[in-house]
């Protein structure tokens, strides 16, 4: 599923789709309501986490925290490789990971500031599937990890360096703010929602209880091109085209 030859394959173990259950920071903050959902297949993996409650409002969607990308895994410690992110560039995002069990799974910064509790959803442990796609300079992904799926959409421009989303979208109109903030984050269930392929969090407002895909199939290899050419709220004019993996600047 175009992984390409020059990919490590995460350990088996990391796959499926993984729920925070609990945030604890240095400073003695928790945060347990948030909903953060981490989807992990074989090399891609993608993110989302949303402030509740939902807002429109373009202040609040500027916390949102999502991206995907390529996991690479050594020991003890996971890093996730940021190749599509809603947020600006930033530092390095690497964890120290104890599993304590086959379904849960603690991360801690490497400072100490932070510790995270993960629980493994029992519908995402088989049939994990990786999709990247492109279309020009724009980027695309389509996971899924069982019954789970997430796809993930880069913005028509890249945010190029590390100035705060907050701080750009200030200066601007209402339709430059949308074009801004039109990445796409979409979470959601092939099988046990309201209809197929049912999207449960977005990072884009009304996206929430759509579908992504008008089919019943779950296996990303046999979705016909057409259908992914259209995939998102924001497709390009000139469709999505099926992609390799990129590499990674070490992999060169």
């Amino acid at each position: 599923m175009n992984t390409g030859s020059h990919s490590q394959p995460v350990p088996e173990r990391y796959r499926g789709v993984w729920q925070r259950t609990l945030l604890r920071t240095s400073d003695g903050r928790e945060d347990r309501e948030t909903p953060v959902f981490w989807l992990q297949t074989e090399v891609l993996h993608g993110d989302l986490r949303i402030p509740q409650p939902p807002s429109r409002d373009w202040r609040s969607r500027c916390e949102i925290v999502a991206f995907a990308g390529i996991t690479r895994v050594a020991g003890e410690r996971c890093q996730w490789h940021r190749l599509l992110d809603y947020q600006p560039p930033g530092a390095a995002d690497i964890g120290h990971m104890h599993f304590v069990g086959s379904d849960e799974v603690h991360e801690t910064a490497l400072d100490g500031s932070y510790l995270e509790i993960w629980r493994r959803l029992p519908d995402s442990r088989q049939g994990q599937q990786a999709l990247w796609l492109s279309a020009g300079a724009r980027q695309a992904c389509l996971l899924r990890a069982g019954d789970w799926f997430l796809f993930a959409a880069d913005r028509c421009a890249a945010l190029a360096g590390s100035r705060p989303l907050s701080m750009r979208l200030e200066s601007l109109d209402e339709a430059g703010r949308e074009t801004l903030l039109g990445c796409e984050f979409s979470l959601g269930r092939i099988r046990g929602a309201g209809q197929p392929w049912e999207i449960i969090h977005s990072s884009l407002p009304g996206r929430s209880g759509r579908a992504l895909l008008v089919s019943g199939e779950s296996d990303l290899s046999a979705i016909g091109e057409h259908l992914l050419a259209g995939l998102g709220a924001l497709p390009p004019q000139s469709g999505w085209r099926l992609a390799p993996l990129p590499r990674l600047a070490e992999e060169d």
